[in-house]
């Protein structure tokens, strides 16, 4: 067993000099666990209990111009983490080294700093995102604190911040670029949504939001079966998590879709 657990350790020591960008350390937020728990406890405390108790017997903020702008933000910041994505030539990553019969690690430090430097700004998008939630208590508007909403933004801000600082791989990117993708369209939506019941008429395709999740996480699946598959060589304990939360949250959105949105049959 001892022999078992120094040789994972031992490719783990190995894959990380490969991978990580020892300048991540330094960076805000990233030089200890704690800062990152800390903001996720401070989250968690006031969504699931102060934050109600406190608006009891208080009534529901506007915050209309707030909310505007912040929504606005989010879709200025979501498209340009999209295209940051594209500093890194993803196809000819995938195609031609990484998923290619040769075993030795091809290390290119312009690569790093691209991943480095895009899994930051997502991990900090994700820390952003947690005023969603905020928003929503400070509203009254309980209905839309569920626990597909509190677990999807508190497990996204935690394990990007994990990639960043562990175990940072090219899957990544795909990821980051899928997810940053459909929340060009989900803060469009909350931004037209937050300008007023005139501009409801707009808001029809609100359901097919959650098809493009779902979509979304189809083809992260469909991705990470194909780097194992085809023996990528990027670190597979990361395929395997990533692989894990997009099944979790398959599972999660497809049960919200059916009780939000599917009719129920006639007796």
């Amino acid at each position: 067993m001892a022999s078992i657990i120094g040789h994972v350790v031992s490719n783990y020591n190995e894959i990380l000099e490969q991978t990580k960008d020892p300048k991540v350390d330094t960076w805000p937020l990233m030089g200890s666990p704690v800062p990152v728990l800390v903001i996720l406890s401070t989250y968690l405390s006031f969504v699931l209990k102060i934050g109600p108790k406190m608006m009891a017997n208080r009534p529901a903020y506007e915050l209309k111009s707030v909310i505007i702008a912040y929504n606005a933000f989010q879709v200025l910041f979501s498209i340009w983490l999209t295209i940051l994505a594209f500093n890194v030539d993803l196809v000819s990553l995938v195609f031609a080294d990484t998923c290619s019969n040769e075993k030795e690690p091809v290390t290119n430090s312009r690569l790093q700093t691209a991943l480095s430097v895009g899994g930051w700004w997502y991990f900090f998008a994700k820390i952003t995102e947690l005023f969603d939630t905020v928003f929503f208590i400070l509203r009254k508007k309980y209905n839309q604190v569920s626990f597909l909403h509190v677990y999807h933004h508190t497990i996204t801000a935690l394990f990007s911040w994990c990639y960043l600082k562990f175990l940072p791989g090219e899957q990544g990117v795909v990821i980051g670029f899928l997810n940053s993708f459909v929340h060009i369209v989900m803060y469009s939506y909350y931004l037209i949504a937050a300008l007023g019941p005139e501009y409801r008429k707009y808001l029809w395709w609100k359901k097919y939001m959650t098809w493009m999740q779902l979509i979304q996480f189809a083809m992260m699946l469909v991705y990470l079966m194909f780097t194992l598959a085809m023996d990528c060589r990027m670190p597979k304990a990361l395929t395997y998590f990533f692989l894990t939360n997009v099944v979790i949250f398959i599972y999660l959105f497809s049960d919200f879709y059916r009780k939000a949105y599917a009719k129920p049959k006639k007796a």
